[in-house]
């Protein structure tokens, strides 16, 4: 018997799901498999929130898949040895697939169709996660655009609204049902900290209240448009003319998806080069309090201590606490990258990298380098009563909440001359 495969990634769902519809659409026997990939595993703690995540949105679809008789063969390995098993084991007519942009997974990619080529076996992918892919908004020139709003301004002449899909032909699946892994059997542990539902009916008051960390008007969306559990396209589709801002910011994701997509080395380069020379301090100790949220600047240890509690941090904040570990403290980006790279619930290696590259003043649209945050004046900008910082530093006003790590003006000073003997040199 002849299967033909569905390989979920980025796009946990069954609605609105273009490989998957494809896939059903032209074929019967539709094997869906998803690969627990021992390649991102093994740098991730046993008890990741976002495997947690992951391994319920499979559940839950395995569940209802269950209902036609079907399930979701999940698979746990290297991809490429997976796929050689696969290979080994099932006639295979064809593989679906959505696209993915980031580094690694160009990477798999082009090894696992490689394989498949070697075997006669068609490997189809197709665009799902964004409205427009890297290659399809550029300059005149063939060029990427390396500033947002020349890029928004394509990227919104282009667009011309939008078409979701049909509902999906279930009896197209292959009728087995696959034992479903346990999260332990993975190798992994249940954790406290959960991904919030996403929430879009509130975006009214975005535009207004987006800045003020104690009026939650957010909408959680981040990790399940990073785990694909809800369509771009219906996002965009729900949006009403008032959340432009919102719009925007969905277009800053997709910015950002094709700097790294032309631009891979700024995974650990600095976009700007000129930025190659600034003498960062790097202080362990002082990272450590950043870490923690102990250092005496109440928005940013608020901001630090909501991220390791919840796995979330409020947008404005996010720019305070990165701004603050660059500037005030001189540490390197990437540091700071990193341990948002762990902790976040949303992490997505393109705009994760690019706002810390904007906040250290490296990277591409970037704050310049003399534009440096008063955490102090921030406080009292948008959260003037203190509820957000009172809500995660409980012994805030009390003996216990510690003195200030750097004084704010000799930082910026130092900051500013840091850098500027940097660019120089």
């Amino acid at each position: 018997m002849k299967h033909t495969i569905f390989w979920f990634r980025r796009d946990l769902r069954l609605t609105d799901n273009i490989g998957l519809a494809a896939a059903l659409n032209n074929h019967a026997n539709v094997l869906p498999i998803f690969i627990f990939d021992d390649n991102i595993l093994k740098e991730l703690e046993p008890d990741d929130a976002r495997v947690h995540f992951i391994h319920d949105r499979l559940n839950t679809l395995n569940s209802e898949l269950n209902t036609y008789g079907s399930s979701i063969k999940c698979l746990k390995g290297s991809p490429l040895e997976v796929w050689k098993q696969l290979i080994n084991e099932y006639n295979i007519e064809a593989v679906f697939t959505n696209r993915d942009y980031e580094p690694y997974a160009r990477e798999r990619d082009a090894e696992i169709s490689a394989v498949l080529r070697q075997n006669k076996i068609p490997f189809k992918s197709f665009k799902d996660q964004v409205i427009f892919e890297p290659d399809e908004i550029l300059k005149q020139d063939g060029s990427p655009y390396t500033i947002y709003t020349p890029y928004k301004n394509k990227w919104l002449e282009k667009f011309k609204g939008i078409t979701t899909l049909a509902p999906l032909n279930y009896e197209a699946f292959h009728k087995t049902i696959y034992e479903f892994p346990e999260l332990n059997t993975l190798g992994f542990k249940p954790t406290t900290i959960k991904v919030k539902p996403f929430q879009i009916h509130q975006l009214k008051d975005y535009g207004k209240y987006r800045d003020y960390p104690n009026k939650d008007v957010g909408s959680y969306l981040g990790p399940h448009l990073r785990f694909g559990t809800v369509s771009i396209r219906e996002i965009i589709a729900d949006l009403k003319p008032e959340n432009s801002t919102f719009l925007n910011e969905l277009i800053w994701r997709e910015f950002f998806m094709q700097i790294l997509y032309h631009f891979p080395e700024v995974v650990n380069q600095n976009f700007k080069s000129k930025y190659n020379d600034i003498s960062w301090r790097n202080n362990d100790t002082e990272f450590k309090l950043w870490c923690e949220g102990k250092t005496g600047y109440p928005l940013v240890d608020a901001g630090m201590r909501q991220l390791n509690k919840t796995g979330y941090m409020h947008n404005r904040v996010r720019m305070v606490t990165a701004a603050f570990l660059c500037k005030h403290l001189l540490i390197n980006w990437q540091w700071g990258e990193a341990y948002f790279a762990k902790h976040l619930l949303d992490y997505e290696l393109a705009s994760n990298n690019g706002n810390w590259q904007w906040s250290a003043g490296t990277g591409c649209d970037a704050a310049p380098y003399f534009r440096i945050f008063n955490p102090i004046t921030q406080l009292e900008k948008f959260d003037k009563t203190l509820e957000y910082v009172k809500t995660w530093i409980p012994e805030f006003g009390t003996t216990a909440y510690p003195a200030p790590i750097v004084e704010h003006k000799f930082a910026r000073e130092r900051a500013l001359k840091t850098y500027k003997e940097g660019i120089k040199s």
